[in-house]
């Protein structure tokens, strides 16, 4: 083997370490990334939705912490309330949480019963 063959094959063969140790740290860091996140249950989902309605007024967060029949993390809650959130059933604010949501049959209700403008 001469110096030229023996210079292409170390250097694929430090490239190949260099890319595998890369590569690992990625690896590593996507599992520590992802033993981090997780999502909440539907059942939970369902446990927040339920203790919001039957509220009928604002909550503070420790508040419906309070009112929930199983300990949320406050992680999951946050995030749990940032969901209803963005679909459109709660307003989360800084001086607490209402729901809002409306079924259609309630809006098609309060439609009949309103005034024409």
């Amino acid at each position: 083997m001469n110096a030229r063959e023996n210079e292409c094959n170390g250097g694929s063969l430090g490239i190949f370490i260099y890319f595998s140790v890369i590569f690992s740290d990625i690896y590593l860091y996507m599992k520590k990334a992802t033993q981090f996140m997780h999502s909440p249950t539907l059942n939970t989902v369902l446990m927040v939705e339920r203790a919001l309605t039957e509220a009928k007024e604002l909550l503070k967060v420790a508040e419906l912490k309070r009112r929930l029949p199983r300990q949320v993390m406050h992680g999951t809650l946050v995030q749990i309330l940032e969901y209803l959130q963005q679909s459109g059933k709660i307003l989360f604010t800084p001086k607490g949480v209402v729901w809002i949501y409306r079924p259609p049959h309630e809006l098609e209700a309060m439609k009949k019963g309103g005034r024409e403008l």
